[in-house]
């Protein structure tokens, strides 16, 4: 396994096992502190100059500060300390290696930053805390009907539709082979507008948990997340795909989506990243696709604190460009 930014050692032994250090205005941050940095800033605080010495930022909600991109704002600042605090002690190897991934990845071009999440995501896989999550799962329930996506072409616009509403369009590899011999038609003419909805409920639940932890060789599972990923092709035809959301978008769902040149959200659309309490991270592309809509510290917090993101807010952050 070759070194993983905030991960891995050159022997690929994992090492790094964070805490968390708050810090004020005008504090100096030391580069080599392994802890996860988090700055607080008040109410009157307009957060002018540089905040990417810091891996989070919060203020508090309606503050002059927490207009920025790079800050969060928060109903009760205390609390969300003690709650980020919290998750990094409970899953520091996830916590940690995101925290020192994002800033390669936001330096990174779009290929470079998958390669490096799928390093990251594969080390993690081997890892002691998904074990553990691996171990509480339980029995995987069966796969459900075959099919996965349904395609619609009138004239040059192309619909495809995530159709496994039984699973709440849970994410596959079925699904994601499927979804890649769709997105093959547009990427071949350059004339094909694409709308990416999902059947049922749910846009995605995320990906299928029946499939995690199934990779025997964790290298060919690597290589076929970069020579397999939808992401990647929406993101080279990102002018002419339209993602059009409603209900949950969890993980690969929204991860994938967030690639697409256009998202709409409806009234009743909720995102969540759940990956960091599994012991991982987001791997579907999302520490690239997010961090270009939301930034990286604001991405860290949302999957620190597995929040729930309405509509609105995801607007707001720019997660979203319309809702309808």
């Amino acid at each position: 396994m070759a070194t993983v930014p905030g991960l891995t050692d050159d022997r690929g032994g994992q090492t790094h096992r964070p805490g968390v250090v708050v810090v004020r205005p005008g504090d100096v941050v030391d580069p080599d502190d392994d802890r996860i940095s988090l700055l607080v800033l008040g109410s009157e605080t307009d957060a002018e100059g540089d905040l990417d010495a810091v891996d989070l930022v919060l203020a508090p909600q309606g503050s002059v500060a927490a207009a920025r991109r790079e800050v969060v704002g928060v109903a009760d600042v205390d609390a969300a300390v003690e709650m980020v605090t919290l998750a990094v002690a409970e899953w520091p190897l996830a916590a940690g290696a995101l925290a020192r991934l994002l800033p390669h990845v936001v330096e990174a071009d779009v290929d470079h930053g998958l390669a490096l999440e799928s390093r990251t995501f594969s080390a993690l896989l081997a890892g002691p805390e998904f074990a553990a999550w691996l171990a509480a799962r339980g029995a995987p329930r069966p796969p459900g009907a075959p099919h996965r996506v349904q395609l619609e072409r009138i004239g040059d616009d192309l619909t495809i539709t995530l159709d496994r509403p039984a699973r709440r369009n849970a994410y596959d590899a079925v699904m994601r082979d499927a979804l890649l011999e769709a997105l093959e038609v547009a990427r071949l003419d350059p004339d094909v507008h694409v709308t990416l909805r999902g059947a049922g409920p749910d846009f995605c639940a995320g990906g299928d948990l029946n499939e995690f932890g199934t990779a025997q060789d964790l290298d060919s599972a690597h290589e076929t997340r970069l020579a397999a990923s939808p992401g990647a092709v929406i993101h080279a035809i990102r002018d002419r795909v339209t993602v059009q959301v409603h209900g949950n978008a969890v993980g690969s769902g929204i991860e994938i989506a967030a690639f697409a040149g256009h998202v709409r959200a409806g009234a009743d659309s909720r995102f969540r990243l759940p990956e960091v309490a599994m012991g991982l991270i987001p791997g579907a592309g999302g520490t690239v696709s997010l961090t270009r809509r939301v930034g990286r510290h604001r991405l860290l917090w949302w999957a620190l604190s597995r929040a729930v993101l309405d509509a609105t807010t995801a607007h707001r952050w720019g997660l979203v460009d319309e809702l309808f």
